[in-house]
């Protein structure tokens, strides 16, 4: 079929002839699919025979037309039909082909339905799916803002089954803990959301836990690592958080044996928060010299000078640094590969920047559980993005004991033969 293009590649009917070309091809493939599907089924039980010795499994015409959202545009289909008379003799009932290609139920391709959730969470209000994409698709089908609503039901059931399910397969070595306010209408005002990544025996990252509480409360925190420790967590080497986080307390109860590692990152605005700004830029070159000393014996003497330079004029900035000194440390005895993942919260602070960015745009959630189920699904997406610590294979090492001095592993002396 010929057809009048104008000069900038559009139609008469004002769609692009490409896409027209695209669209066309898709419903003329999706179509001989179909009909391939369909020949094989009935070739397949072409010896089921009636008591006349007709088939029972027959052609039968084709389904009324239907648009399908796919993601070359709006294609029409028009399905084969068949007449399958065979009775199942559990249940009695007729048998019915039903094709794996393009279900009974099916308007939308999977893919639209994994754009949908994606497009909402990362800014497009579901009152703008269809006048967003309806131009580019070629067709409203299945863009309703009733879709997106459905969708976000099927999150909250997932959030609910993430954080109820078996723990006791899984290693995290490291873990990573903070309190994330958020614009999200959560049940106070001074709520947030309580974030747990870790890291695997084989330096993957990933989320461990997520739920609302309060951020400096210890019984929040106790909450979560109680029921973290139920479904089956083992007690990570190291954690890692700011200090003010209640989580301490809780860690303490649960899982003693974890070390402790605050963040350079909340301490550094810590310190800096209680000195005049012409004293800043100073001290602050001062504390990276600390954190990014070449081992733990020139990170204690930066301290040292620290303290020299700052004690005398400001002596309350000094001791936030030595009070903590220790925790602020521990990271030193780590692979040297690792410490740039353990000195900061980075992967949590990193990771709800694009979520705080969705939540402003949303300015509120609906509900509770609807907004800790949007957080979890923006930071599930997130999550296929991480990389894995720098030198992964440390890890298990880790978690074996193994030990480090200035970073590097310490093995074992060779026994000596008499």
């Amino acid at each position: 079929m010929l057809s009048v293009v104008n000069a900038d590649g559009t139609t008469a009917n004002g769609s692009s002839l490409i896409d027209e070309i695209v669209r066309e091809g898709a419903r003329r493939m999706l179509a001989a699919a179909l009909e391939a599907e369909v020949n094989a089924y009935i070739a397949e039980l072409a010896d089921q025979l009636d008591e006349k010795g007709h088939r029972l499994v027959v052609r039968n015409g084709y389904h009324q037309p239907r648009t399908v959202t796919t993601a070359a545009g709006a294609v029409e289909v028009k399905a084969p039909r068949v007449n399958d008379k065979r009775v199942d003799e559990a249940t009695g009932e007729r048998k019915r082909f039903s094709s794996a290609i393009l279900p009974p139920w099916c308007r939308k391709s999977p893919k639209i339905s994994e754009v949908l959730p994606l497009l909402y969470l990362h800014g497009l209000s579901s009152g703008d799916f269809v006048p967003a994409l309806e131009q580019f698709l070629g067709s409203a089908a299945g863009l309703s803002p009733a879709t997106v609503t459905r969708l976000t039901q099927q999150w909250q059931a997932d959030h609910a089954a993430f954080m109820d399910r078996d723990l006791a397969e899984v290693d995290y070595v490291y873990v990573w803990a903070d309190g994330i306010h958020l614009n999200v209408r959560l049940e106070e005002a001074k709520a947030c959301v309580l974030v747990l990544i870790g890291v695997r025996a084989d330096g993957s990252k990933e989320l461990v836990a997520l739920k609302d509480g309060y951020r400096e409360s210890g019984e929040s925190w106790a909450d979560l690592m109680r029921d973290c420790a139920r479904r089956g967590m083992r007690a990570p080497v190291l954690a890692v958080g700011d200090g003010a986080l209640g989580f301490w307390k809780a860690l303490a109860e649960v899982f003693p044996e974890t070390r402790e590692q605050r963040c350079w990152v909340h301490k550094t605005a810590n310190v800096l928060d209680s000195l005049p700004k012409s004293a800043q830029p100073g001290a602050k070159k001062a504390i990276q010299d600390i954190y990014n000393a070449e081992d733990r014996d020139h990170a204690e003497a930066a301290i040292k000078t620290f303290a020299q330079l700052y004690g005398a004029k400001f002596p309350k900035a000094v001791k936030k640094i030595t009070d903590d000194q220790e925790e602020l440390l521990a990271f030193f005895n780590f692979p040297a590969e690792h410490w740039i993942h353990l000195r900061t919260t980075n992967p949590i602070e990193s990771t709800f920047a694009t979520v705080r960015l969705r939540t402003k745009v949303t300015r509120g959630a609906g509900s509770r559980t609807a907004a800790l189920a949007m957080v979890f699904k923006l930071v599930e997406s997130a999550q296929q993005r991480w990389r894995a610590v720098n030198a992964p294979h440390l890890v298990a090492l880790v978690r074996a004991g193994a030990r480090f001095e200035r970073g590097q592993l310490i093995e074992r002396p060779k026994t000596r033969v008499a």
